[in-house]
């Protein structure tokens, strides 16, 4: 589809889900995309693909999507790159939707890629901004680049579908309406299992007691201002008397203070918590523009001119080793009622 042409004005959103869970991120994209379409005076369209996931349907309606292109086979009951971008280009190809997002998980990079490759358009990765130029019809589409000093706005003038990956929790929730409904398009996308180049031989569940930091409400980063490890778990300490978890920046990942699955970043993950405890950390871009959407933002450091504490709601200019105890002290004491 090397040639732009004429379509029905649809913005497209990949419903990814795994066993039969939606992901958060679709439907943060389901609201992205009405914002889209509205300036395109065109409509939201869903692509659900996997094995009697029936159930989710409603849910796609009641949070904004107009149409579900549905594919329903056995052959699709586990994401592979393979089966899924064959469905993918098989509906584009038919049906040329204007814009196609996806969630930037590990299965929505490895699949917008895939997809792109083979209809050889455009595709920007990352993105934690999406606008429309409506007179032009071209995707706007945001991200960090040069190591987060800048923002840049790619745009992709000759292909189509414009495609792009967006970060979780970059962009809010649609709000649920009950009840809301729309028109289901069942699709048939003829493969073959024999045919296939890869084969699910066994699936290995990863078992974590953790909250996963892109589901935390409430989040307290290190970062390279953070000395010693007495610091750290002092840190850990207030994250467990707030029910919250330990993040870090990329400085407290190469120091070796947290794993690189807390990274909060541009490298890392985007959250958006209600509560982000910044300690330690100066607020390089490279950081802030994964978290600068947090509801209530508290910085400690010792550096009271540092762009994290221009961004924070509340700034502490202190020695974390000092400041730290005062806030568990102060926390533990005000949620002893409510843990009783």
């Amino acid at each position: 589809m090397q040639a732009v042409k004429q379509t029905a004005n649809e913005v497209w959103v990949f419903a990814e889900q795994l066993e039969g869970t939606l992901s958060n991120v679709t439907l943060e994209l389901i609201g992205a995309a009405r914002a889209l379409a509205a300036d395109l005076c065109g409509t939201v369209a869903t692509v659900l693909i996997g094995n009697q996931v029936d159930e989710l349907i409603p849910t796609l309606f009641e949070h904004g999507t107009d149409t579900v292109y549905y594919v329903n086979a056995p052959i699709f009951q586990w994401y592979r790159a393979e089966t899924y971008s064959r469905a993918f280009c098989e509906l584009i190809q038919k049906y040329e939707p204007e814009i196609l997002l996806m969630g930037a998980t590990t299965t929505g990079r490895d699949l917008a890629g895939a997809v792109a490759t083979a209809l050889k358009t455009g595709l920007t990765a990352d993105c934690t901004g999406l606008e429309l130029d409506a007179g032009q019809k071209l995707l706007l589409a945001s991200r960090p680049a040069l190591g987060g000093n800048i923002m840049a706005t790619i745009v992709c003038e000759k292909h189509r579908p414009q495609m792009a990956t967006v970060r979780p929790k970059v962009m809010p929730m649609p709000e649920r309406i009950s009840g809301r409904t729309g028109t289901v398009i069942y699709e048939q996308v003829e493969l073959r299992e024999q045919s296939l180049k890869t084969k699910v031989l066994e699936i290995v569940r990863e078992h974590s007691a953790d909250t996963k930091m892109e589901d935390a409400n409430i989040i307290v980063s290190v970062g390279r201002g953070v000395q010693n490890e007495h610091t750290l778990v002092l840190a850990q300490t207030l994250a467990e008397v707030l029910g919250g978890v330990v993040g870090g920046s990329r400085g407290a990942v190469e120091k070796g203070l947290v794993d690189d699955q807390h990274q909060v970043g541009q490298t890392g993950q985007t959250v958006r918590p209600k509560l982000y405890i910044a300690v330690g950390i100066s607020g390089a871009i490279q950081h802030t523009v994964g978290m600068n959407r947090a509801q209530t933002i508290i910085a400690i450091n010792t550096d009271e001119t540092c762009p994290m504490m221009k961004l924070a709601t509340y700034g502490i200019v202190g020695d974390a080793a000092l400041v730290l105890p005062a806030l568990i002290h102060e926390w533990t004491a005000a949620l002893k009622p409510s843990i009783a």
